[in-house]
């Protein structure tokens, strides 16, 4: 899906592509590729690198066009993490910026609500691209705050649990910390790429500082929600685990309680003489004295805590 968006008139949507606008491009198919490389020119090979999930944040320079790519966050309906990263290709020329991401992000279209609100005005391309590191920062903090949230819904969750469902829980939570950490730290690199081009376009350095504390307090959340979930794995593993010794205790003491009636009633059905076999009082005697050994057991079970 193509989008084309007016710099000049606080993003305004357009109807079609015009000099120095922005084409924003999410989800791409045919056609949007056969548009991007056709008509406005796009080196197809960009188009490739940004296609590619595991793609790192660099820059690369081809014939007009400049290709910076980025690592946003996004929400996953991948089973093995629910939040991942993803790149987001910004491919600047003369003529206009193209951004690119194959997967739908909630970033983007906020991004672009925030500039309308704001009245923001990007100045140049290095200006633009340092404001998506900013948004992207601000999201990384925004999904860091869901992961905490999950994290202590599973700590409440594990507290009675014997499942390993709900310890995998927590590995594909820490699985999402990963990729937002080495997703931060390229974005962290690629900052100090630009730093040369900001200054040439003269872009605020306090917005330079500002996008540079907020990725240094998104890794450091990282870090410490990583630490955290790792001692927490660990600590969780052992009670998971005494839980089950706890359950199979529980049931030994059961099957223990139960045999005696069971015993009992096995012997007094062979068919040999025994005690008390002629009486008229047997089977309600024999059914009291198994109650009784019964509770006597189970009280005894209870005394050393094994019920």
């Amino acid at each position: 899906m193509t989008t084309y968006l007016d710099f000049g008139t606080g993003l305004e949507v357009l109807e079609e592509f015009k000099t120095c606008c922005w084409v924003h491009v999410e989800c791409p198919d045919e056609d949007d590729f056969v548009n991007l490389t056709e008509t406005l020119g796009v080196p197809a090979e960009f188009l490739s690198d940004i296609a590619d999930t595991d793609e790192r944040p660099r820059t690369e320079h081809e014939d007009d066009w400049q290709l910076t790519i980025l690592r946003i966050p996004i929400e996953s309906n991948n089973s093995a993490a629910p939040y991942m990263t993803v790149p987001l290709g910004i491919i600047a020329s003369n003529r206009c910026i193209v951004t690119v991401c194959y997967k739908k992000s909630q970033m983007l279209p906020d991004f672009i609500r925030h500039v309308r609100r704001k009245g923001i005005n990007f100045g140049s391309t290095a200006g633009f691209i340092t404001r998506l590191i900013y948004s992207s920062a601000v999201w990384f903090q925004t999904y860091l705050k869901s992961i905490y949230i999950e994290v202590a819904s599973a700590e409440s969750a594990l507290e009675k649990s014997v499942k390993n469902q709900d310890l995998l829980r927590l590995m594909r939570l820490q699985k999402a910390l990963v990729y937002f950490s080495t997703s931060i730290q390229g974005n962290e690199a690629m900052l100090e790429r630009l730093r040369p081009m900001n200054m040439a376009s003269n872009v605020d350095p306090e917005l330079v500082d500002d996008v540079r504390i907020e990725l240094g307090q998104a890794q450091n959340t990282v870090k410490i929600y990583t630490g955290i979930l790792s001692s927490m794995m660990e600590a969780y593993g052992s009670i998971i685990s005494n839980n089950l010794n706890t359950v199979m205790k529980r049931m030994t003491s059961i099957s223990i309680v139960l045999m005696v009636p069971t015993l009992v009633a096995s012997l007094y059905g062979m068919n040999v003489p025994l005690f008390f076999s002629n009486s008229p009082l047997a089977f309600p005697g024999i059914l009291i004295f198994s109650l009784m050994l019964s509770i006597a057991l189970f009280y005894y079970f209870r005394r050393i805590k094994w019920f």
